[in-house]
């Protein structure tokens, strides 16, 4: 035990008779281990009832490249997945990051612009993903492309986590400590250069938590690509056609007339338990990518 370890070291008996002298931290304490074990047992229970019931019906014929009603194959809504993040993420991204950085380095303090944004932002965070995927079908869907499209469906996304990005990375700005922006302007760089070379790598572990949690917002996401996407159960051609992703292809499965039959919901389940590893894959390995550029 380290020496900062043993000043902070309490013997639980001290620490009981302490709670026991002030019965309200005691039932504050009760309080809030009883909300943790709450929690995570309900966690617990979710992802045991998908396991048990979905990782026996993950069969071969599920990942078959082309789907059929004989396989229920959900091959291509995980590739409309994938192409539905990385195209949400090159629209959101840069526009995201650009609005905070103006927030945080251009902007002036106090200013109304940076009120109305800030008000904006908290008020599209706010609107249900079913009022985004309306807007996405009257504006991407009838009036721009004619139908349901990938693209339209990556376009409504993006406006539905711009506020989690804009956000998460105007906290890791405000988080880079003043001192080096100033030793970089006493070096003589410019504005432009401090933020790209000082502030920007500074604050990246910060933005990319608001990338991972983008994402999760992404892959399940299932009322606003059901106006703007689609349910077409194939990889399209072009990013103007229809194609559902994996968390569409759970939802078709569940709500098909034939869905009572085991068949669907089986492979429901199976897909279910697909999206919860890929969105712990792909969380897990952003996080190690954020803990080696933070390392650096």
């Amino acid at each position: 035990m380290s020496k900062s370890e043993a000043i902070n070291y309490i013997p639980f008996k001290q620490k009981l008779r302490g709670y026991l002298k002030h019965p309200m931290s005691l039932f504050l304490l009760i309080l809030v281990i009883g909300a943790a074990v709450i929690t995570v047992g309900l966690v617990a229970i979710l992802l045991g009832h998908l396991l048990i019931k979905g990782i026996p019906h993950i069969k071969p014929h599920l990942f078959e490249w082309k789907y059929t009603t004989d396989n229920l194959s959900m091959m291509p809504a995980i590739i409309n997945t994938f192409i539905m993040v990385i195209l949400t993420l090159l629209i959101a991204v840069p526009v995201g990051i650009s609005s905070a950085i103006y927030l945080v380095e251009y902007a002036k303090r106090g200013n109304k612009v940076v009120s109305v944004i800030r008000l904006t932002t908290e008020t599209l965070a706010g609107i249900p993903s079913i009022v985004f995927g309306l807007f996405g079908f009257i504006v991407f869907n009838t009036m721009i492309f004619k139908g349901y499209s990938m693209i339209g469906g990556a376009l409504t996304l993006s406006m539905m986590v711009l506020p989690i990005i804009i956000r998460t990375t105007e906290e890791a700005l405000i988080s880079v400590p003043d001192l080096f922006r100033e030793g970089s302007f006493g070096l003589g760089a410019g504005k432009l250069r401090t933020i790209t070379r000082i502030v920007l790598p500074y604050a990246m572990p910060g933005i990319l938590a608001g990338i991972i949690l983008s994402i999760g917002r992404i892959v399940g996401e299932t009322a606003a690509l059901i106006f703007t996407a689609g349910t077409i159960p194939g990889v399209p051609k072009a990013l103007t056609r229809s194609g559902r992703t994996l968390s569409l292809h759970l939802f078709e499965l569940v709500q098909n007339p034939q869905a009572p039959t085991d068949r669907y919901f089986n492979a429901a389940y199976a897909t279910a338990v697909v999206l919860l590893a890929l969105v712990v894959l792909v969380n897990a390995l952003s996080s190690f990518i954020a803990k080696k550029l933070s390392s650096k």
